[in-house]
């Protein structure tokens, strides 16, 4: 039989980095739930997990920039991606109206992204929480009454809340990426024809710097799906830069990092892994 593996995430039952989990790996995972995403990589750090799942950007909400510095820090690499279209739901306790809710609680960028939806209730309060899936947990454990969670329909029903509104995202073309990362010094990486890469490096404040690395991965013919850049800490004006990359051939890939290499500082990968499925 195949090992149980161990999977950190951030969030408790019924969140949706348990549900991204169990796509990624199935059912034959044991969670170990993590309150922050700092948490999260120490518990890989510290031996207690294998692998995370940890979420990084949003199409509403935008990217989670601090999870960028914590694997960029981590000895843990990207073996895969996981994208989930994300609804939200408005729960309470049983036989509770929208009238009858006077605060909502949730994760922020759960709160983000059911903003608009929340413009037709200025009486309710929103706070914001650890987690989706514990607010819901925290009504139900404390029998609240007059408050609300935003969370998944499994909270719902793992907590037996009833919902009040579904579908409340603003957009509903609502989808999270999740990266699935792996601690290195435990295991080695087993990502078979990788067709994606994340990259980082940060460059000097030098005109066209950037414009020479993007040109040469393009004459290289890589896909860059995306950009992200964090300042770099005690030297002003000077940037990380993070680069997913797609690719159908692993040697041109090669041949555009030594391209690269000598106009950038610090030059990582990430990870080399599978393009997730963004079919739904």
């Amino acid at each position: 039989m195949e090992q149980v593996k161990k999977v950190a995430i951030q969030g408790f039952k019924a969140s949706f980095h348990e549900i991204a989990a169990y796509k990624y790996f199935g059912n034959n995972i044991e969670l170990l739930m993590c309150e922050t995403f700092r948490s999260l990589f120490n518990e890989i750090k510290i031996k207690n997990s294998a692998f995370g799942v940890v979420a990084i950007e949003n199409t509403v909400a935008g990217t989670l920039l601090p999870n960028y510095a914590l694997l960029r820090n981590s000895q843990s690499k990207i073996i895969g991606e996981v994208y989930l279209q994300i609804q939200q739901n408005l729960m309470a306790l049983p036989n509770q109206s929208i009238d009858e809710i006077r605060e909502v609680h949730s994760h922020p960028m759960a709160i983000l992204q059911c903003q608009e939806f929340f413009e037709d209730y200025p009486n309710i309060k929103l706070i914001e929480s650890t987690d989706t899936a514990i607010s819901a947990a925290w009504i139900r454990e404390n029998n609240l009454k007059e408050t609300g969670a935003i969370a998944s329909k499994l909270a719902a029903e793992t907590y037996n809340l009833n919902i009040i509104q579904s579908s409340i995202e603003t957009n509903k073309k609502n989808f999270t990426r999740f990266l699935v990362i792996q601690d290195t010094l435990q295991l080695p990486l087993k990502v078979i024809n990788p067709n994606k890469a994340s990259l980082s490096f940060h460059l000097a404040h030098k005109t066209g710097s950037l414009a020479n690395i993007l040109m040469s991965l393009s004459e290289n013919g890589m896909n860059l799906t995306k950009i992200q850049s964090l300042p770099l800490v005690g030297r002003e004006w000077e940037y990380f830069f993070h680069l997913d990359l797609e690719f159908d051939d692993y040697t041109t890939y090669l041949n555009a990092l030594e391209d690269i290499k000598i106009d950038t500082h610090q030059l990582t990968i990430l990870g080399e892994y599978k393009r997730g499925d963004k079919q739904f």
